[in-house]
């Protein structure tokens, strides 16, 4: 098994339960994306977020 699947597999037992399934739902996103050959084209909500936030402060100025 890769390091990371390790990791991952003891992080989710040590975390709170509402963040574990958090995890798992963004794993599970990740692999279908990857499935789908889909990955490369799907935009990070962290990014997306963030410009959104910037969006937001320049239009409160």
């Amino acid at each position: 098994m890769e390091a990371i699947a390790e990791t991952l597999e003891t992080r989710l037992h040590e975390w709170e339960p509402e963040t574990s399934q958090r995890v798992r739902a963004l794993v599970a996103e990740i692999i279908a994306l990857a499935d789908d050959g889909a990955l490369d084209l799907a935009r990070s909500r962290v990014v997306e977020q963030e410009v959104l936030d910037i969006l937001d402060a320049s239009a409160s100025r």
